[in-house]
């Protein structure tokens, strides 16, 4: 508890972004620039299987999207990002010009993600997976809404060429506008793996948000060195595919200074990267299966899944190597499905056009069953039968009385 409350009083830099915030937590002052003091301090690298899967992939050939502030042109970097563009309407053409509030974020982001260890020595968790840098502004910075710059970075990513997409944003919300219904299908389409972080409580997410709640998206929740769910720099919510460190990380700002952070925004990409070394090493693997060998590799805490860790606390070696059985469908749900079942409550119907002619007579039996086809859909089928029985009954209690008054009126005549 100590521990929490010194984090909680930590300076707090965070982005509430009307509709969207990157999802940082805590940036302090600039680290010694020691190539040994930063790759020391990247302590998940060892534990959670990295350096052990780097013997078999380092995630080689694998173009990963970070659609995030920017990732600014420094040596940690250096080759790493291939392409880029911006879409909030302030930054360069090439998306390397952060933009935002948190200008540091992205390219903190890129460096956990694909750090090449030149520089001051950052390692990735995929160091030789390529990178895209699409820049999206929130914060009031752009006339262009966050929505739209999401919806759009998410369909352009996919055109380059993308596998795995990184977004560490969220809305703070559980839903999300329909813009982005149509961007994650194009990109699920494409067998493309998106990574959502979960939030963080010290941002004020007491619970997962967009885009970490779409089905299909790889949400990402975080713990601490002890592996101990985290409580500010994470969240909690039955979204959650898997858990990765998100405390006391290292980063490389956009001076190209290394600089200490915590949040979900750094569990994610790390568990990005790990995406990587997956679709690097079973490049036969669509986007489900990968999916389900970090899932079903992950080490489990207490009842998995669990709304803090998911399916667990990831395994970078076994989700490489182990023997995993495929499945058919993403484990971390169906889109197209939810907004079948959703989205058309919000729809609305066509005005009634009115006949030009009259229609052709239906059998009695194609006219009736539409409306009891709807009653035992709405009610269910005990109440269909108390509804037939209590319209028999009312009909003999009809025929009864009909016979009765028949009987009074031949006594009358």
């Amino acid at each position: 508890m100590s521990s929490q409350r010194a984090r909680r009083g930590r300076t707090l830099v965070s982005l509430l972004a009307g509709v969207l915030s990157v999802v940082s937590f805590v940036l302090v002052s600039a680290a010694p620039a020691s190539a040994t003091w930063v790759r020391d301090a990247e302590w998940w690298l060892e534990p959670y299987g990295f350096t052990e899967a780097w013997n078999v992939t380092q995630g080689e050939g694998v173009l990963v999207a970070v659609i995030d502030s920017g990732i600014a042109d420094v040596p940690d970097l250096a080759g790493a990002v291939v392409g880029g563009a911006d879409f909030s309407g302030v930054g360069s053409p090439d998306g390397r010009t952060p933009v935002g509030v948190q200008l540091n974020h992205g390219t903190m982001v890129a460096s956990v993600l694909a750090g090449r260890g030149t520089g001051n020595g950052i390692i990735g968790t995929a160091p030789q997976a390529q990178l895209l840098s699409a820049s999206v502004g929130f914060g009031g910075v752009s006339e262009i809404s966050a929505d739209d710059q999401v919806a759009s970075a998410l369909r352009w990513s996919v055109d380059q060429g993308a596998k795995v997409i990184n977004m560490s944003i969220t809305r703070n919300t559980l839903d999300w506008p329909q813009s982005w219904d149509d961007a994650m299908l194009y990109a699920f389409e494409n067998d493309v793996v998106v990574v959502a972080a979960a939030g963080n409580r010290g941002n004020g997410t007491d619970e997962v948000g967009a885009p970490a709640t779409m089905p299909g998206v790889l949400g990402v929740g975080g713990f601490d060195r002890d592996g101990n769910a985290s409580w500010d720099a994470s969240t909690q919510g039955i979204t959650i595919g898997v858990a990765a460190p998100s405390e006391d990380l290292i980063g490389i700002n956009r001076f190209g200074e290394p600089q200490t952070w915590a949040g979900s925004s750094g569990a994610a990409p790390i568990v990005s990267g790990l995406v990587a070394l997956v679709r690097a090493a079973h490049p036969e693997l669509d986007a489900a299966n990968v999916i389900q060998r970090i899932l079903a590799t992950a080490t489990p805490v207490g009842t998995s899944p669990s709304p803090l860790y998911g399916y667990g606390r990831i395994n970078a070696a076994a989700a490489v190597s182990a023997d995993v059985a495929t499945v058919t469908n993403n484990p971390m749900g169906s889109l197209e499905e939810w907004i079948r079942l959703n989205r058309r409550a919000e729809s609305t119907d066509a005005p009634t056009a009115h006949p030009t002619s009259t229609p052709a007579a239906l059998p009695l039996g194609r006219l009736m069953w539409p409306a009891w086809g709807y009653f035992v859909q709405r009610y269910g089928i005990p109440s269909l039968f108390v509804l037939v029985f209590g319209s028999l009954i009312g009909l003999g209690i009809a025929a009864v009385t009909r016979r009765a008054r028949r009987r009074r009126r031949d006594s009358r005549s």
